[in-house]
């Protein structure tokens, strides 16, 4: 008796696929609108930190208020994120814009640092709408514009996690911290009613249950060689990304520049820059390929690192996290294209693959960052962020060496 083969739950049932409405500019610009104001709430809590520590100065718990929010916002990315083949995309970010703006009413309420980190978590694990939101742009879109429209959606999470924490900060600053969450909780399901509204309604792309669509994700994995290489990518590059920004302010304090954390969050602001690259990047990966947009990027990742371990001085650390921010921002949306082109009836899994690789290779980035520093200060993070910039470039070369190779074979 001979066992049946083990089906590939990655693909398995496929509903029809009917055509996507046009996806209109003013739409676009809208979810563009929900993933910032869905992300700012990851972010909001890190600039409070010293007055939530000062409003519960009886406990320590505080300090893992933001540690708290990002845990949840992983465990987002592996359990709801995959819904989004499984429902009606509508419906589901819908409801999680709404229950966001209930969470955020309850870390506003809480009246202890437990009930403060109790809510972060479920902010954390909910706002992870923002990558339902990515995909179902890119169903909408047409073949053609895909990059595009995924560079103008990302602009909008990237302005989302650059000024959520000014805001943050300056509210909590001047009001107290429980009038963030409080201005927050309108946002999210003014949101809400925004997406109601505007999104058109979506069939599931998938018959598979939940517990099909979780087992799926390591068959994409391992049967889909262009989400590896784009998820190593983009890892390695988030990394590299990392590590300047969680040594930044020990740099800055350095004599040689002897600047204070103040001016450390006026690079953030710098990195705007991103919200420009990413639709440029987008309409470059339409008109010559999304694989050589990412190489591009990989390579001015790594110029960022030989500018900043060259000279010594504001004005080249300004223009290397230009130059930084647009390579990270650029591969990352040229990926996104990569992978949402790789099937229509999965988008939501592969994103919680390539995402979950990404925010992972961020957290690694980040722990060696502070390795490296305190082993050898910025010379050697210099040359982490590099080797790691480069680890991204050669990935990307010898992907380009496989296509040309299989091409001459054909």
């Amino acid at each position: 008796m001979t066992q049946a083969p083990t089906p590939d739950l990655s693909t398995a049932s496929p509903p029809p696929v009917t055509a996507a409405p046009a996806l209109t500019g003013a739409l676009t610009l809208a979810m563009a609108a929900a993933c910032g104001i869905a992300v700012a709430n990851i972010y909001y809590n890190q600039p409070m930190l010293g007055i939530l520590e000062r409003e519960f100065a009886g406990s320590r718990l505080a300090d893992f208020v933001p540690t708290a929010t990002q845990l949840g916002y992983a465990a987002g990315l592996l359990l709801l994120v995959p819904l989004g083949d499984l429902v009606d995309r509508r419906r589901l970010i819908v409801l999680q814009l709404l229950a966001i703006g209930v969470m955020l009413g309850l870390a506003a309420l809480a009246p202890s640092a437990t009930g403060l980190i109790a809510a972060s978590l479920f902010i954390g694990l909910l706002s992870t709408v923002a990558q339902q939101i990515v995909p179902f742009a890119a169903t909408l879109a047409a073949p053609e514009k895909r990059g595009h429209v995924i560079g103008v959606v990302m602009s909008g999470l990237l302005c989302g996690v650059l000024f959520s924490r000014t805001l943050g900060g300056f509210v909590a600053t001047h009001q107290g911290w429980r009038s963030m969450f409080w201005l927050a909780m309108p946002l999210a399901w003014g949101t809400a009613a925004l997406m109601a509204a505007t999104l058109p309604r979506h069939a599931p792309t998938s018959t598979l249950g939940y517990g099909q669509a979780l087992a799926s994700l390591a068959q994409l994995w391992r049967h889909r060689p262009a989400l590896r290489a784009a998820a190593l990518t983009q890892g390695a590059l988030f990394a590299s990304f990392s590590a300047f920004w969680t040594v930044l302010s020990l740099r800055l304090e350095q004599p040689v520049f002897n600047l204070g954390a103040d001016v450390a969050g006026l690079f953030g602001i710098i990195g705007a820059v991103g919200v420009v690259a990413a639709p440029i990047a987008g309409r470059l990966a339409n008109r010559r390929g999304s694989h050589l947009v990412v190489g591009l990027g990989t390579v001015v990742t790594l110029l960022s690192w030989l500018l900043f371990g060259a000279w010594a001085n504001v004005w080249a650390m300004v223009a290397g996290v230009v130059i930084l921010d647009f390579g990270m921002q650029s591969a990352l949306v040229s990926n996104q294209a990569i992978v949402f082109a790789l099937d229509p009836q999965a988008r939501s899994r592969l994103n919680t693959v390539f995402m979950g690789s990404m925010f992972l290779g961020g957290a690694l980035g980040s722990a060696a960052a502070t390795a490296a520093w305190k082993a050898g200060q910025w010379p050697a993070v210099c040359t982490l962020g590099g080797a790691l910039a480069m680890l991204a470039f050669t990935i990307q070369a010898m992907l380009t060496l496989r296509r040309r190779r299989g091409r001459k074979g054909a």
